[in-house]
């Protein structure tokens, strides 16, 4: 497995790995799937820099609030990311 790693560069550019996908987005909210999870980064002006779902690479420029890793519920369990990890 490889590690995952956040890097936030003065609150305006974010590079993560491990993406897996991202499920939502907007100016304000961000949504992605992780290897081990998923995660939700809220801000201002977050833009979408650069995806790469080969290498599971994304770069999210804007000014970053809150970064915060969620825990997948499994099929059985109720959930926002239950209905989006099938």
């Amino acid at each position: 497995m490889e590690n995952h790693t956040v890097t936030i560069d003065n609150r305006e550019k974010t590079t993560i790995t491990d993406i897996l996908d991202i499920d939502s987005f907007d100016e304000e909210e961000i949504r992605a799937t992780l290897k081990d999870g998923a995660m939700i980064i809220k801000g201002a002006s977050l833009h979408i820099q650069l995806l790469d779902l080969a290498e599971g690479r994304a770069v999210i420029s804007g000014t970053v609030n809150s970064l915060m890793y969620v825990k997948v519920k499994g099929k059985g369990e109720k959930g926002f990311f239950a209905k989006i990890i099938k």
